[in-house]
């Protein structure tokens, strides 16, 4: 026989405290206070995985499997990679600037990396390279870090962060689909959470 209490918690949506939908993208002053704290504090391995994670816009989970070759040969860091997203099994392209290309440098060569290894190897023993939960952990470290709360950032502001700024400055909305790898406009639209009027009316002006 049911109690109150055992329906009273029942009743109680998982989601009560918690904030929910769209993480937050950072802004450019956001950026540049991780960056150089990033700096300041000699994290090579962070400090790649940062600026690797703006530039690509890669989900989670192809981020923590890139392998050294994936954006390396040779001593010389890619000026654009391509990738096989895991969730559509499509590929997909990304720059990668001259700060990034720094920094991935820096770290590669720092951590002895071989072009076979993956780039973020996980210091667990059962994991060969970063899970998604510890990359959470380590995007949670960098939002508290400039006092942001970490509740309304996530994985996916590293994901949305440049494919926002881009969209803000250029109104394209077809060029940032494809720097997503989304394959349907509609779901860059509710991605970058703009309004779908705006989003149709770019769309139209937008020749493909």
């Amino acid at each position: 026989m049911n109690t109150i209490s055992d329906t009273a918690s029942r009743s109680i949506p998982w989601n009560k405290g918690r904030l929910v939908g769209q993480k937050l993208p950072l802004k450019l002053k956001e950026i540049w206070a991780i960056r150089i704290r990033l700096q300041i504090a000699e994290r090579s391995r962070d400090l790649a995985l940062f600026n690797l994670a703006i530039d690509s816009k890669l989900r989670g989970c192809d981020l923590v499997s890139l392998k050294v070759k994936d954006v390396a040969q040779g001593g010389s860091i890619f000026h654009r990679a391509i990738v096989m997203q895991r969730k559509t099994h499509r590929p997909v392209q990304f720059e990668i600037t001259e700060q990034t290309r720094q920094s991935v440098q820096g770290w590669i060569t720092a951590g002895e990396l071989t072009s076979n290894q993956y780039l973020f190897p996980s210091r667990a023993k059962n994991s060969h390279h970063l899970s998604t939960r510890q990359y959470a952990r380590i995007v949670a470290r960098w939002v508290r870090s400039i006092g942001l709360d970490p509740a309304a950032y996530g994985t996916h502001t590293m994901r949305r962060t440049k494919a926002t700024l881009i969209y803000r400055r250029t109104k394209n909305l077809r060029a940032v689909q494809l720097l997503l790898g989304h394959t349907k406009l509609e779901s860059t639209v509710r991605y970058l959470g703009i309004e779908v009027d705006d989003a149709l009316e770019i769309a139209e002006q937008t020749e493909v």
